[in-house]
């Protein structure tokens, strides 16, 4: 009996002797980490709808009680409205604009020799994990992560090594928004929603509004498992937190519109006290900062905080860690081809003021993109529109853009209120337009370009490379004619010139001058080159001109040209990709004119003969639109 009593009691100090040599072995560890462990916890489809952002309707409780001990942003950005642009931004350190990568799901690559911002870190000693979203709209140089996938983790690490890892949370997502939600979680009531003024008030709008702050508290307790799996380990003093969301919410107008609705995500940071000398100068434990931040600025803030110096080609500008930079006037974002429709908008703010330059403003703002109106309020809000339902600010949506919209976002923060005519406000609108024209010309924006164009004047260069090389994209030129082309102001002498210019981006904004102004200018003087334009060599000179004569023209026969130029380049067995979805896109502005070439675009293929994996849905969507249309 002693013996065994002997045996107990020498397991028992055993353990405890072990334990504690364990527990000196992780504060030494942990006291010899010369990099701090830096968690990032993401949220999809969502704006600053936050108990601490002063959203009492909000229900987050783990988000608030972290902003109480860390500091929340209250001018930050995603850059870009929607998923995989924003996330090329973050993890390039790039414009997406600049690297030929802002349309949606598009495919591209960087320069040789640039690296994304893990591979920075890992160089460094950390190690990274993501879980699990990628996403990008850039192939990867080489290895990025050490771990990907649903089961990454930081707690996989080596012994001893810092680690950078990510949590993307899908709960908020779009698609989440108007799917079943269980009962329990339904706790946010329809009818205290508040409904932005740009919404109809309707209880569809209330319901769908009323559900994505459910999904938000949902996406808050997972946020809060992310946090406790850090305390418990013993980590919390010695990690660094990011919480943010992608971009705005997946509310129609918010999620793919570069308003301050689309690309105003919360940003909450914690820098424990053994790391504080990293913090921005101006951090308080719970407190706030107006500083404004984008997600361009992430990628340098990450290398700031490990001790490296960003690249220079970075385009943003770390807001904390040893490299920090004095803060920026203005940040940045951007509209490309969302899903399969083409825009082009350019948007900057300051902290009272946006921008927003819609170098396409023919197009309706609501352009039919399938997977939105997948979302009841989409529907009821378009069927509202065309009921006669809707009042001014409610109706915008679905009518055309002016070419520049100023917004107060102090004293209208729906932005529903276009002061860009307002003289009292003629020196605000001077200095963004400069600010975003300033831009575009320091990162050589490609977007300008037709989308085909990035990828054909590239050859085997990146589009980064190519953008910068002025023989290849004269790009001042050619945003000189994207701003007469969309300003509405010029004479047909100067677009019948343009017309004729030798570089086809030119060309194709002088064609798409004719698209902007209409009936007029295509029935005009100064037209006739715009005929010939038809058969220009650059498919997407062609397709534009193709559109404004079979909009516009008062010939029938001229209608009919037009027309059998869009079907020829609307033929994806043919054509690549890109020229397929623009020829199909002006074939479904051309409604029932097109009604007698119904069977012609019955036969048309459903993919091109180059179609990209994550683009497949695109062309049969136009087509499933086009023909639908043509049917009424």
């Amino acid at each position: 009996m002693d013996l065994v009593c002997g045996d107990w009691r020498m397991q028992f100090f055993r353990f405890v002797f072990l334990s504690w040599w364990l527990g000196v072995l992780a504060i030494q560890t942990s006291a010899n980490q010369k990099l701090p462990n830096i968690l990032w916890i993401t949220s999809e489809d969502n704006g600053p709808h936050l108990g601490c952002y002063g959203d009492d309707y909000a229900k987050t409780p783990e988000l608030d009680a972290l902003a109480g001990k860390g500091m929340i942003y209250l001018n930050a950005w995603s850059t870009a409205p929607v998923c995989a642009p924003a996330r090329t931004t973050l993890i390039s350190g790039l414009y997406p604009p600049s690297t030929g990568a802002e349309h949606m799901r598009s495919s591209t690559r960087l320069p040789e020799g640039f690296k994304m911002y893990p591979q920075h870190l890992r160089a460094a000693g950390y190690y990274c994990t993501n879980n699990s979203k990628e996403d990008f709209n850039l192939t990867k140089p080489g290895q990025v992560w050490d771990v990907g996938g649903r089961k990454a983790h930081w707690k996989h690490r080596p012994e001893g090594k810092p680690f950078f890892a990510i949590f993307n949370h899908t709960i908020s997502h779009e698609s989440k928004i108007r799917n079943a939600i269980d009962p329990k979680d339904r706790i946010h009531d329809p009818k205290k929603v508040r409904v932005p003024a740009y919404h109809p008030d309707t209880p569809e709008v209330r319901k769908d509004w009323a559900q994505y702050y459910d999904r938000l508290t949902m996406m808050d307790a997972l946020a809060g498992k992310n946090l406790k799996e850090i305390a418990d380990a013993g980590l919390a003093e010695d990690t660094i937190v990011f919480y943010y969301g992608d971009h705005g919410s997946g509310m129609p107008r918010s999620k793919r519109w570069p308003y301050n609705s689309g690309l105003h995500v919360p940003l909450i940071v914690y820098v424990p006290e053994k790391w504080r000398h990293l913090a921005p100068k101006d951090y308080k434990s719970g407190g706030k900062t107006d500083r404004l931040v984008g997600f361009i600025d992430f990628a340098p803030t990450l290398l700031s905080l490990a001790g490296i110096k960003p690249p220079r080609h970075f385009q943003g500008h770390a807001f904390m860690g040893e490299h920090a930079a004095p803060e920026q006037p203005f940040i940045y974002g951007f509209r490309g081809r969302m899903d399969e429709r083409y825009d082009l908008v350019r948007t900057v703010r300051d902290k009272r003021f946006i921008y927003i330059r819609n170098y396409m403003p023919q197009k309706i703002y609501g352009q039919h993109i399938a997977y939105m109106f997948q979302t009841p309020t989409t529907q009821t809000w378009h069927d509202l529109f065309h009921a006669g339902k809707l009042n001014k600010a409610q109706a915008k949506f679905w009518q055309t853009k002016p070419a520049e919209e100023l917004y107060d976002l102090q004293a209208d923060p729906d932005e529903v209120n276009n002061l860009a005519d307002s003289k009292k406000h003629a020196t605000t609108l001077e200095r963004l337009r400069k600010a975003q024209r300033d831009l575009a010309i320091e990162i050589r924006d490609v977007g300008f370009l037709p989308e085909g164009e990035i990828h054909s004047r590239s050859g085997q260069r990146a589009p980064y490379e190519m953008g910068h090389n002025a023989k290849l994209y004269p790009m001042e030129r050619v945003l000189e004619a994207a701003e007469i082309a969309s300003g509405k102001g010029t004479t047909g002498w100067k677009l019948s010139t343009l017309l004729k210019d030798k570089d086809s981006a030119v060309r194709y904004w002088a064609a798409m001058a004719f698209v902007i102004r209409g009936e007029a200018a295509v029935n005009g003087t100064w037209a006739a080159p715009l005929r010939a334009a038809m058969n220009d060599t650059s498919p997407a000179v062609a397709c534009t001109a193709a559109e404004a004569v079979g909009r516009f023209s008062q010939k029938p026969a001229d209608v009919n040209a037009a027309i059998e130029v869009l079907l020829k380049y609307a033929d994806g067995s043919k054509q690549n990709h890109f020229t397929a979805m623009l020829a199909l896109n002006a074939l479904d502005a051309l409604d029932d004119r097109a009604n007698k070439y119904s069977a012609a675009i019955r036969a048309l293929p459903r993919q091109a003969k180059d179609t990209p994996a994550r683009g497949k849905s695109y062309i049969p969507n136009l087509l499933t639109k086009i023909i639908s249309d043509l049917e009424e």
